[in-house]
């Protein structure tokens, strides 16, 4: 199918983000380069907080496991708290496993949410692996139950990396990899929520998983056609690498079908390589040599959901940016143009979320009802230059979009198809990849866009 005709694995997640937006709330703008590091959480219908550092992790409830300081502080299997046999439901393989928890502290949501997406950043050796789950309170004082977010492995020889389907109480459903509220015209939300790690490996080993970031976003968006517009207010280019997906059409299959839905992969690899982010000949043995972009089919792989059945799980594909050295990613929204233009006046580049008809963005040459593309700059004018995965060559990836299209289809919630239905966007998720030691003026920039 083409990509116009072609449904997005992601389409069924949206529709419950559309049914979580029924409110008002106004973006929060980017701080100037002079401006003290703010904390505007309130300000943004957006609440994203991680944790990270030592005393983070020593304030989680442990079970078998320990903080670890050092470069990058984090949490590991100490003692076993006990085994436990897993069944893959990929591959019908039943084995046990020595297992160890941390859960975090309750997190009160500064943003009461409809939506909470969990992020993470670990090493899996072989013969580890991870699960996080998600509890929470609802704004009624009710608990919901303890959800999977998701078993996660940075390779696929021990598990199949996986969501879980079938999670619902009757207030919230697990979307893949999001939390929502069933039905958020009732006013309900999540208050306050708490995250819990599993971390596996196999009985009697030494090797551990190690996690350095663990944390969500929760938010509620309001409910929106349109956004207002923004002025521009950068003109800066980053130097990012490109890739197109079309030219990976039919290769690994089993992979979501080849080359033509790996557009969160392949934004993915862009700015990994950006960062200076390298897979070696060792590791991309497998790939067939006749294939150019080895390392694209490599992304595809490693971010692939087999439950989900495809490489956009927002999570996975941060969770891959966080194996390179020294790199971190999380899952976000940001409010506005201006976010964005913050992040690149810094060096950082984004990966955006965006659903459109052919005649919305002007030079796509394509519609499509779920796409990444990687944000790398700003003209004059204030348009916006994209890599564009869904190009017919490496070549032809980098676009110029007229700032104003581009605005409102990233950020908006609602939109009309080629039907003429009315379905949802996806509120300006995007996923953010940064050094593990950010600069000053990194640090500042992600702060304003309500990261730390």
């Amino acid at each position: 199918m083409s990509r116009a005709q072609q449904p997005s694995r992601r389409t069924v997640l949206a529709v419950a983000v559309a049914a979580a937006v029924a409110r008002a709330a106004s973006p929060a703008t980017a701080a100037d380069d002079t401006a003290a590091e703010p904390d505007d959480t309130a300000a943004r219908p957006v609440d994203n907080h991680a944790w990270t550092t030592y005393s983070d992790w020593r304030a989680g409830t442990a079970d078998g496991t320990r903080a670890v300081a050092g470069h990058r502080p984090g949490v590991v299997i100490g003692a076993p708290a006990g085994t436990t046999a897993y069944t893959d439901p990929h591959t019908g393989t039943t084995a046990t496993w020595e297992y160890a928890t941390w859960t975090s502290p309750v997190r009160p949501l500064a943003v009461p949410s409809a939506e909470v997406i969990a992020s993470w950043n670990a090493h899996t050796p072989a013969g580890t692996w991870i699960q996080i789950e998600l509890q929470g309170t609802y704004s009624d004082g009710t608990a919901t139950p303890w959800y999977v977010m998701g078993r996660w492995a940075a390779g696929d020889e021990d598990i199949k990396r996986t969501s879980v389907d079938d999670q619902t109480d009757g207030k919230s459903t697990i979307w893949t990899d999001t939390f929502a509220i069933d039905d958020a015209s009732t006013g309900l939300r999540l208050a306050s929520y708490r995250l819990r790690l599993t971390l596996y490996r196999k009985p009697g080993a030494t090797n551990t998983p190690t996690v350095w970031r663990l944390g969500a976003m929760g938010s509620d968006v309001p409910d929106r056609f349109t956004v207002p517009a923004t002025a521009p207010g950068l003109a800066k280019e980053l130097i990012v690498p490109r890739y197109s997906q079309e030219i990976h059409k039919g290769q690994y299959p089993e992979y979501d079908n080849g080359g033509e839905a790996w557009c969160s992969p392949t934004s993915s690899q862009m700015i990994i390589e950006y960062w200076g982010g390298r897979l070696t000949k060792e590791q991309l043995a497998w790939v067939d040599p006749a294939y150019a972009d080895p390392q694209v089919c490599h992304a595809a792989r490693y971010t692939y959901d087999y439950q989900y059945a495809g490489c956009g799980n927002w999570p996975f594909n941060a969770a891959y940016a966080a194996t390179f050295k020294d790199l971190q990613g999380v899952v976000t929204r940001l409010g506005s143009l201006t976010d964005l233009e913050t992040l690149i006046a810094a060096g950082i580049p984004a990966i955006t979320s965006q659903s459109f008809l052919k005649e919305e963005l002007t030079g796509a040459g394509y519609g499509t009802s779920g796409h990444l593309m990687t944000v790398i700059g700003f003209t004059a004018e204030g348009d916006v230059i994209a890599n564009d995965p869904a190009s017919p060559g490496d070549e032809a990836v980098r676009r110029v979009y007229k700032r104003r299209e581009w605005e409102n289809i990233w950020l908006r919630t609602k939109r009309y198809n080629a039907s003429g239905k009315v379905v949802s966007g996806t509120g300006g998720v995007c996923y953010l990849y940064f050094p593990a030691c950010p600069t000053p003026r990194q640090r500042k920039a992600l702060a304003a866009v309500g990261v730390r």
